[in-house]
């Protein structure tokens, strides 16, 4: 990494011996245990090391990432960048199946709605949040916190259009920080593998190893039409790696539940998961089906077949760890330990059964909610089907109806703080396909009926005497709000143009509103105001009967793990840290998903055999970590992670040594393939690689 920066903070002490141990924790920049780290790996890190490692990483869409040039050049995963590749292909030039390898820095394409950010500050506001919420109950309490996180946010940042501010809830409540991001959103792709080449294996590899994957992708900062200067980053090291060597992981975690009761852990295995997987086996089948019709349906269906299948094998890792008695068991024995610990304390109360009253509440408005509304936290199901057109019209309608309220009184989404954010992914030219709008559609109208029951008045509402199969059908065909220009102007128009609107998606999203603003209503009232009341104690008490040794739960925000390159011994995955390419030649049948990509396949004899490809590290980490900068104790890059193994599911609710392995794709394999089988030399200049 270039350019030290000063330390910010004092190294913190960490006193519970029963807080989180070895490896175990997704810990925040600012609370990070430099002692204990060091003295589990043998590392000399600091804080300035800690401060140089976040300015050099990268939030990406929903994925990791980091710097890795002084010319704004970011490594990230190639599924992370599927959808940019998608949205830049035809079917008659599909850089899926050709890869993406730009002669020149003027090739690099702009990423349509792509955006990046980097981490440059962290505040403390915890006070000023709890004293929002105090002495409210059920929707007042929500609104208020609501309303200050984005006074707060539009206080930090106004109207700079090149930073973003966001109140980040910690230890469910426990705690607020300010985080502000430098953003970026001219985000250009400057290489991307073949396909085939990244997903080798296809779904019968993922959620395991070994892999031979080359799972890797660059895009690339710009501002006012140039590339970022970016002298803080991490330094490329394609060396072969050695077993055993402590490695960071440095990314955004999407989520995880391990600060849950065993009350709400209940309601994830007996409802949440059900749902979600139920319903989205079936979406899996639909999407399948239609692929099989032409060739023209499975270019249009390839990327989302493959986010689905991720999403579902994710699901039966989480739902394999919460019947697993064992895993049950430790949970178990924590929450005892923390329940003894906390009776001990003064004024804690009992926030676990004021938990446990809210989960009949939730198991029961769970499915409409996340239906017709979506935004839980709990699950994966939203509502419109993943379908696009719904998408963008369900936004310019809240919107232009959130947006003739005060700032502080309108849903959080649509704060002033956020309107740039939405602007930003609302204007985006995006390619999109009426058949696949139908069949997302149809089966998001044919599971919320099913769910709901015919008789269920929402349902009326949302069909009105259409079926499924008639109003999907005439919903995608007529809405013209696939041209960004349409978009733009009903934005700029307002709730008058909005409700004048003739396109039918818009009349139809106006036509729910009530529905779905009513369960929203109600969820908050019922179970998001308790529950987050509820956290709040537990947070207090943990903090007293744990110390700062206590991480919290992941939030999509950035966080920092550690560990060790090895395999595993285990029942189920034993195997030892590396593969290569002379494994993949090996493992090759011919056949798909076993094929190996032809770019690929043409350089064999260009290749050293022995160059590492995948490797295993012992780190903690889960989805949103994809695409995240593993880096050596002297800032050098060595891999970015992009996978993990079918046990390592159980991560979202409590980290298991043992099983947990992070999978990683090497630099000595990405520099290999750009100089070897994509002919990027000066991208491998760019990065120093010998």
């Amino acid at each position: 990494m270039r350019l030290p920066l000063a330390a910010s903070v004092a190294v913190l002490a960490f006193a519970a011996a029963s807080g989180a141990k070895a490896e175990e924790g997704m810990w925040t920049f600012d609370n990070f245990p430099i002692a204990r780290a060091n003295q589990t790996l043998g590392t000399n890190i600091d804080q300035a090391w800690l401060d140089r490692v976040r300015l050099s990483s990268v939030k990406f869409g929903g994925c990791s990432a980091g710097l890795v040039s002084g010319e704004g050049l970011v490594l990230t995963n190639n599924h992370c960048v599927a959808t940019c590749v998608a949205n830049l292909s035809t079917q008659a030039v599909n850089y899926a199946e050709t890869g993406f390898a730009p002669r020149t820095r003027e090739e690099e394409l702009q990423c349509p709605g792509g955006s990046a950010e980097i981490l440059t500050e962290i505040t403390d506001v915890t006070a000023r949040m709890h004293a929002a919420g105090a002495g409210l109950e059920g929707q007042a309490f929500t609104r208020a916190r609501d309303a200050e996180a984005g006074a707060i946010e539009q206080e930090a940042c106004g109207g700079d259009a090149a930073t973003r501010c966001q109140v980040v809830s910690l230890y469910r409540g426990g705690q607020f920080k300010l985080y502000k991001f430098r953003r970026y959103t001219d985000v250009r792709l400057a290489w991307a593998p073949e396909d085939r080449a990244a997903t080798f294996g296809g779904d019968l590899d993922n959620f395991s190893f070994p892999r031979f994957a080359i799972d890797a992708a660059f895009v690339r900062l710009y501002e006012n039409g140039q590339p970022v200067a970016t002298p803080t980053h991490f330094t490329w090291n394609a060396e072969r790696p050695v077993e055993g060597t402590p490695v960071f992981v440095s990314g955004n975690p999407g989520s995880t539940q391990r600060l849950l009761t065993l009350d709400q852990l209940a309601t994830i295995r007996d409802v949440v998961l059900p749902l979600d997987q139920l319903i989205a086996s079936e979406l899996r089948g639909r999407l399948i089906r239609f692929s099989e019709e032409s060739e023209e349906n499975a270019f249009i269906a390839m990327d989302p077949i493959v986010g689905l299948e991720n999403t579902y094998k994710r699901g039966r890792g989480r739902m394999a760890a919460l019947v697993d008695p064992g895993f049950m068991a430790m949970k178990a024995e924590a929450e005892a330990d923390f329940r003894q610990r906390a009776g001990a304390l003064a004024g804690v109360g009992d926030p676990w059964t004021e938990l446990s009253a809210v989960q009949p509440i939730a198991r029961e408005l769970y499915p409409a909610m996340a239906l017709l509304e979506g935004g839980t936290g709990m699950g994966t199901t939203s509502p419109g089907g993943g379908s696009q057109l719904f998408s963008w019209a369900r936004t310019l309608v809240r919107a232009a109806q959130e947006r003739e309220k005060p700032s502080a009184e309108r849903l959080p989404e649509y704060a002033d703080s956020r309107l740039a954010a939405v602007q930003n992914a609302l204007f985006a030219a995006r390619p999109v396909y009426p058949s696949l709008e139908q069949v997302r559609l149809e089966w998001w109208l044919s599971k919320t009926r099913e769910w709901l029951t015919v008789d269920d008045p929402r349902v009326r509402a949302l069909l009105g005497d259409e079926s499924p199969e008639q109003l999907s059908a005439r919903l995608a065909a007529g809405s013209t709000l696939g041209d960004p220009a349409v978009r733009r102007a009903l934005w700029e128009g307002g709730l008058a143009a909005v409700e004048a609107s003739d396109d039918p998606m818009i009349r139809y999203l106006l036509s729910i509103q009530e529905p779905t603003r009513a369960i929203r209503s109600e969820w908050e009232e019922k179970v998001e105001s308790p529950t987050a009341r509820a956290s709040e104690q537990l947070a207090a008490a943990r903090f007293q009967a744990y110390g700062d040794s206590v991480y919290p739960d992941a939030t999509g925000t950035l966080r920092l793990t550690y560990g060790k390159i090895e395999g595993s011994d285990v029942p189920g995955q034993r195997w030892g840290p590396f593969t290569t390419f002379g494994g993949l030649w090996d493992r090759a049948t011919g056949a798909p998903p076993f094929d190996v990509a032809p770019k690929l396949l043409a350089a064999k004899d260009r290749i050293d055999p022995d160059t590492v490809m995948n490797m295993a590290v012992s780190s903690d980490t889960i989805g949103g970590s994809s695409g995240s900068p593993v880096v050596t104790e002297a800032g050098e890059i060595v891999g970015a992670n992009f996978d993990s193994t079918v046990l390592t599911q159980r991560n979202a609710y409590g980290y298991d040594r043992a099983v947990n392995r992070s999978v990683i794709v090497t630099t000595g394999a990405i520099t290999t393939a750009l100089r070897d089988v994509y002919g990027m030399e000066r991208l491998v200049e760019e990065l120093g690689a010998r």
